[in-house]
């Protein structure tokens, strides 16, 4: 039986392929690096483990962590071990502002009912009952449960792409920088700049996983 994702979520993913065309030229280019590294170590039957990295870790590594994930699920990659992860330079919290974002666009997010209170809680994301659920929690890049070597770092900050210029431990780094939704906090902006970058974000990996053939 095919996996569907909340109603919600279903409507919100098929935006976002539609708006294929809203991804300019130049933006396909960085983005088919990611799309061509992701290609030859599936050609090759490699493990394929993905970090997106931003300085704190706090929003745009981790929405292009579930909106990656959401886009391996929903082109039904899933069987290639695709493993995705985030990390940041230092670690700080999953920030709630991303957290709505993502709320308003049909996923569901809870805190982890193993968690006690702290600064930097786990949070438990799911897309719908059939899929796995997806644990996220604000870390540095080389800390547990993220790969230690031989995985592909996916640079979604410019801060972290100009002073992390060596990755540790990456096979791969892939400059793909995102503006800082941060920027809007507490202003009459701040909710839609959070969407409008959940959107660009869900936009451009749905582009990228479209571009990977599954297993036959």
């Amino acid at each position: 039986m095919q996996k569907e994702f909340y109603t919600k979520l279903q409507d919100f993913t098929q935006n976002l392929i539609d708006d294929f065309d809203k991804i300019t030229d130049t933006r396909k280019k960085q983005l088919r690096v990611l799309a061509d590294h992701l290609s030859k170590k599936r050609i090759a039957n490699e493990k394929i483990n993905l970090i997106f990295i931003c300085t704190h870790n706090s929003r745009r590594s981790h929405l292009s962590h579930i909106l990656a994930q959401t886009a391996i699920n929903y082109y039904g990659l899933e069987n290639l071990g695709i493993g995705t992860f985030s990390g940041g330079t230092e670690a700080t919290a999953f920030n709630i502002r991303a957290i709505n974002a993502l709320r308003k666009v049909g996923f569901e997010i809870e805190v982890s009912t193993n968690e006690m209170p702290s600064s930097n809680p786990k949070y438990i994301v799911k897309m719908s009952e059939s899929f796995d659920k997806i644990t996220c929690f604000s870390k540095k890049y080389s800390n547990a449960p993220n790969p230690q070597d031989k995985f592909c770092a996916v640079m979604t900050c410019s801060h972290a792409d100009k002073n992390c210029p060596i990755v540790i431990g990456a096979q791969v780094r892939i400059s793909l920088p995102y503006d800082d939704p941060k920027d809007f906090d507490d202003t009459p902006q701040e909710t839609q700049k959070y969407i409008e970058r959940t959107n660009e974000i869900g936009r451009e990996f749905f582009w990228v996983f479209s571009k990977i053939n599954p297993l036959t």
